[in-house]
C-alpha cells in the first residue's frame, strides 16, 4: 500500500483569502488528505500540492462571481470549486451537484461539519435534475470535461442572463476556440478568458466564462425544461 503523504502547512495567503473561515479551510484540507484519500476523491499525489492546486486555486474563482447569486457547482465530486468558494463567500447559495453516492455522502458531511448553510448538496447528474433544480445565476465546474460537453450539462441550468465559469488550464483559449459552434446552440451571447489570483496563486487561476441570453441551452433545452417541469407538477399532485 502507497504511503500517504502529508499535508503541507497551509500558506500564509490562506489566511488572507479565507479570512474568518481559514480554520474550516484548514480543517477541509485535512478532510481532503484524509477521508478523500481513503475514499478515493483525490489521488494521493495530490496532498502535497491541496493549498495551491486545489483549495487557493478554487476559493480566487471568488473574484468574477457577482454578489449575491445563486450558484450550482456541476461535477463537483470533493467540492472543487464550491466548497472553497462557499468558505469566502457566504453571500452566495450554492449547489453541489454531484452524481456518485460516496461523493455525495462526503460532500455532505463537510458541509454539515463546516456549518456550510448556504450550501446544499444535490444528487444526480445535469441533465437529470433539469427542469427540478431551480435555475441559478452562475454554474461553475473544474475541468471535469472538454468545454464543449461540460456547457452542454451547465448552459441549461442556467437562468435567462446567467453565466458559466469554469476553471480551465493552458488549452482554454484552444478549447474556447474549438467549442465556438457548440456554444452558440447552446444560447451562449459572450464568452471571455479571465486570470485571477494575482498575489495568491502562481500561475494564475484561468477561468472561463460563457454568458447566455434569454434561451439557456437553446430551444433543444427550453422544451426538455418545460416537459420536466410539468412531470414535476403532476407527480406533486400525486
Amino acid at each position: 500500500m502507497t504511503e500517504a503523504a502529508e499535508l503541507p502547512p497551509a500558506p500564509e495567503q490562506a489566511r488572507d483569502v479565507f479570512g474568518d473561515r481559514y480554520a474550516d479551510a484548514v480543517r477541509y484540507a485535512e478532510l481532503l488528505a484524509e477521508a478523500g484519500v481513503q475514499r478515493g476523491l483525490i489521488g494521493p499525489r495530490e496532498v502535497p500540492r491541496l493549498w495551491e492546486r486545489h483549495l487557493l486555486n478554487c476559493a480566487v474563482l471568488s473574484e468574477v462571481v457577482p454578489e449575491g447569486v445563486t450558484v450550482c457547482d456541476v461535477g463537483s465530486g470533493a467540492g472543487l470549486p464550491g466548497i472553497p468558494l462557499a468558505l469566502v463567500r457566504d453571500d452566495l447559495k450554492i449547489t453541489l451537484l454531484e452524481p456518485l453516492l460516496r461523493r455525495t455522502n462526503f460532500l455532505t458531511e463537510v458541509v454539515e461539519l463546516l456549518g456550510l448553510d448556504h450550501v446544499t448538496v444535490v444528487r444526480g447528474r445535469a441533465e437529470e435534475v433539469l427542469g427540478t433544480l431551480q435555475p441559478v445565476h452562475v454554474v461553475t465546474a473544474r475541468a471535469v470535461a472538454p468545454l464543449d460537453r461540460l456547457a452542454g450539462w451547465g448552459i441549461p441550468l442556467l437562468r435567462p442572463y446567467g453565466e458559466m465559469l469554469a476553471l480551465k488550464g493552458d488549452t482554454a483559449e484552444e478549447e474556447l476556440k474549438s467549442a465556438a459552434t457548440a456554444l452558440s446552440k447552446l444560447g451562449a451571447v459572450a464568452t471571455s478568458i479571465h486570470h485571477v489570483g494575482e498575489g495568491v496563486v502562481d500561475p494564475l487561476s484561468t477561468v472561463v466564462r460563457v454568458e447566455v441570453g434569454e434561451s439557456p441551452g437553446g430551444v433543444r433545452f427550453a422544451a426538455k425544461r418545460a416537459k420536466a417541469a410539468r412531470t414535476g407538477r403532476v407527480r406533486r399532485r400525486r
